[in-house]
């Protein structure tokens, strides 16, 4: 049976249409799909993400455990800082994306991890099962406490304007992946990060589940005058497509590796040793076979959308050269786009390319991704 956010009766009372995500009831639109994308990019949207799961790690070898666990270099994150990482298997297929919290409470230093909702149960198996081959007699604390937290982002240009009518913290003071420890509404204790899934500016944030439907109220309520929206599952999957952040799923498995995921930047290869980065240096040096690129159909010639698990060809011959992991008819450009895997030698930006939509090849090409220019890129790296 799915379980049900502390916001269930809230997304229900707000009409949203509620479907089965991940092991969730959540709302996947409510005014539509489109309506909500686009308020996102103009004003803002109020998202439901506590379905996510959190982990906390503690300890005197925490950093040391943590920095192993995850492809980035933690050791880089000063406290109130946030980074994007990757769990590898030993061969480098990617686990799970997360974000890592480095958190000091009550003058203790403790990691938080964050990772993606239908993989907690299997993620934490592979956090225990990392530290008893590698770690056992380390001093390194365990707890998944993922039932313990509701999240609520506020995304969009809006977004600081409207949070900071809620708390006495000053939200300039935050950087993008960067968070504080604050209490919103003079009264409920929280973590506010400055991240987001959506590709624009914004705010994640963690509290107890007690209070979340408090919170998610009270936002609405100032926001309105501001243009906030609450907005579904299906917005922000546009929203990320349009930005080219993964889906773990779709752009990342088992069976994917971070360098051909077009995630070397948060693979730091030549920091101390990590799970995965023994084949990862292998796999760089004998080459990517591979690679993550973005795909647009020649809208002239068709308006099909190429969806997840569609074929891919070479345009001049029946071979075929790869599949599309993600694809939907962008609000913003008003087109459609993909992301797909495609062989090395079909990635360059410009070439031609076939998409079989049932029994038909329609015509496209490589594009540059991401295919919405924005200022915030890469999960929240400025470029």
């Amino acid at each position: 049976m799915d379980a049900k956010t502390a916001l269930y009766d809230e997304h229900v009372a707000l009409g949203g249409k509620m479907i089965s995500f991940g092991g969730w009831l959540m709302p996947v639109q409510y005014s539509g799909l489109a309506d909500e994308h686009l308020n996102c990019r103009k004003n803002a949207a109020l998202f439901d993400v506590s379905h996510m799961g959190e982990f906390h790690i503690r300890g005197k070898d925490a950093e040391t455990f943590v920095n192993f666990l995850v492809s980035n270099d933690i050791r880089l994150a000063a406290p109130g800082q946030a980074q994007y990482a990757v769990f590898c298997q030993e061969n480098g297929g990617i686990v799970d994306d997360l974000l890592v919290y480095r958190r000091q409470v009550l003058g203790t230093e403790m990691f938080l991890l964050v990772v993606n909702a239908a993989n907690i149960d299997k993620d934490f198996k592979h956090v225990q099962a990392v530290k008893h081959k590698y770690f056992a007699k380390s001093d390194v604390i365990l707890e998944n406490r993922s039932a313990d937290y509701s999240q609520i982002a506020i995304q969009g240009p809006k977004a600081q304007e409207i949070l900071q009518k809620l708390t006495d913290d000053s939200l300039d003071e935050i950087k993008t992946y960067h968070f504080i420890e604050s209490t919103l509404l003079n009264e409920i204790p929280g973590i506010i990060s400055r991240t987001g899934y959506t590709g624009e500016d914004g705010f994640e944030i963690y509290l107890p589940h007690s209070q979340a439907a408090m919170l998610w109220r009270k936002l609405l309520e100032v926001g309105k005058p501001l243009g906030l929206k609450p907005a579904g599952l299906g917005a922000r999957d546009t929203l990320r497509l349009e930005v080219k952040y993964p889906l773990y799923g779709n752009e990342l498995s088992l069976d994917i590796h971070p360098l051909e995921a077009d995630l070397g930047w948060v693979t730091k290869l030549s920091k101390e040793k990590f799970l995965g980065q023994a084949a990862l240096v292998k796999i760089k040096s004998a080459g990517l076979r591979r690679k993550l690129v973005g795909i647009q159909i020649d809208a002239k010639k068709s308006r099909a959308i190429a969806r997840a698990g569609y074929k891919i060809f070479a345009a001049e011959g029946p071979q075929e050269i790869g599949a599309i992991t993600s694809g939907t008819q962008s609000p913003s450009l008003g087109h459609a786009i993909a992301l797909g895997y495609v062989e090395l030698s079909h990635a360059k930006i410009g070439t031609e390319v076939l998409i079989e939509i049932r029994t038909e090849k329609h015509a496209a090409h490589i594009v540059a991704t991401p295919f919405l220019k924005k200022e915030l890129t890469s999960l929240g790296e400025k470029k």
